[in-house]
C-alpha cells in the first residue's frame, strides 16, 4: 500500500478572471474547487494511474469534512486525524494576467494529535511506500520528517521525500527510496547555481552519496533527471504544450515515478513521472490518466 502524508490539507478555490484590478471589485469568469495539499495531490494522481493509496494527515472543521468527503467521492481512501479546533485551510488561486495565490495558515496541531498520527504510521508494514511532501506547519517540530523516518527505521518501507533545504538533507541518513528536489532547490542546498546538466548531475550524486537511493530532479520546462539506485543517469525532456497550471506538477511527477517504479524499471518511472508532471502543467487541475 502507498501512504501519503499531508500535514496541512486545503480546499483550493481557483478563480479565473479576465483581469485583476487591486482595490476594485473584480468578477470571475469561471470558478472551480479542488482538494489539495501535496500529499493529497500525489494520492489523486496515483488514483488516475491505477495505484491505490491511503491519505494520512490532519483535518479540522467543516472544511476538513469537505476534504474527507471529497476524497471519498473520488475513490481515495483516507485516515486523517480529526483536530478538535480550527478549520482546514482554504487557498485562493487567482488566474488573471498573472497567477496569484493567497494560502491559508490552517489549524494548530497538538502533541496529542501528532501522537495519533504516529500510531497510524506504526501500522505500516514491509513493502509499503510512504510519501512525505511539502513544508511543515509552524505548530509542528521542524524535525518531524526525521522523527517519522527514524520511527520506521528497520522496516522495509520505501520512503519518498519531496522537500527542500534542511528538511530534505536531514532525512538522508535514513536512506529514503526517493528524493525529488527541483534544480533550484538542489542548488540552494549546496550554495551553488546549477547552469547545466553536468552541474545538476554532480550535486544530485552528492545527495545520493549522503544516503538517497534514487534522486529525481525536476527541471520545469526542461524535463527531469534521475540518478537511480545503481548510479545510472537518466534524462527525459517534456512534451510541448501551453502551461496553464503551476500547482501540483511536482506532486504529479512523484506520483508518476512511484507508479512507474513498481517493477523496478526506473527509465519507465522517469518517463511516466515526467509525463504526469507535464499533464498537470498543461491542465486546469491535476493530470488525468485518460
Amino acid at each position: 500500500m502507498v501512504y501519503t502524508v499531508t500535514f496541512n490539507p486545503a480546499i483550493d478555490y481557483v478563480v479565473h478572471t479576465g483581469s485583476m484590478k487591486l482595490g476594485e471589485v473584480n468578477r470571475s469568469v469561471s470558478e472551480s474547487m479542488y482538494f489539495g495539499g501535496k500529499g493529497i495531490n500525489v494520492s489523486v494522481v496515483l488514483k488516475e494511474l491505477g495505484i491505490a493509496s491511503r491519505a494520512l494527515g490532519f483535518t479540522a472543521g467543516f472544511t476538513g469534512e469537505a476534504i474527507e468527503n471529497g476524497l471519498k467521492a473520488m475513490g481515495i481512501e483516507s485516515d486523517f486525524v480529526r483536530l478538535a479546533e480550527g478549520n482546514s485551510r482554504i487557498n485562493v488561486k487567482i488566474k488573471a494576467e498573472e497567477e496569484s495565490e493567497l494560502n491559508g495558515q490552517g489549524p494548530d496541531i497538538s502533541d496529542s494529535a501528532l501522537a495519533m498520527l504516529f500510531e497510524k504510521l506504526d501500522r505500516l508494514t514491509d513493502g509499503d511506500t510512504l510519501i512525505l511532501a511539502g513544508s511543515i506547519p509552524g505548530s509542528l517540530p521542524a524535525d518531524i520528517y526525521q522523527r517519522i523516518l527514524r520511527r520506521l527505521a528497520g522496516r522495509r518501507i520505501k520512503a519518498a521525500v519531496d522537500a527542500a533545504g534542511a528538511l530534505l538533507l536531514n532525512v538522508l541518513e535514513y536512506r529514503p527510496f526517493l528524493v525529488k528536489p527541483n534544480s533550484i532547490e538542489l542548488g540552494e542546498m549546496f550554495g551553488v547555481q546549477l547552469l547545466d546538466d553536468e552541474a545538476i548531475e554532480t550535486y544530485a550524486r552528492r545527495l545520493q552519496e549522503m544516503g538517497a537511493q534514487n534522486v529525481l530532479v525536476s527541471l520545469a520546462g526542461d524535463g527531469a533527471m534521475l540518478i537511480d539506485e545503481k548510479g545510472i543517469r537518466h534524462r527525459c525532456g517534456v512534451c510541448r504544450g501551453t502551461v496553464r497550471n503551476s500547482v501540483g506538477a511536482g506532486d504529479s511527477m512523484v506520483a508518476g515515478f512511484i507508479a512507474g517504479s513498481v517493477n523496478g524499471d526506473y527509465e519507465y518511472a522517469l518517463k511516466l513521472g515526467t509525463a504526469a508532471g507535464g499533464a498537470t502543467a498543461f491542465s486546469d487541475g491535476l493530470a488525468k490518466g485518460r
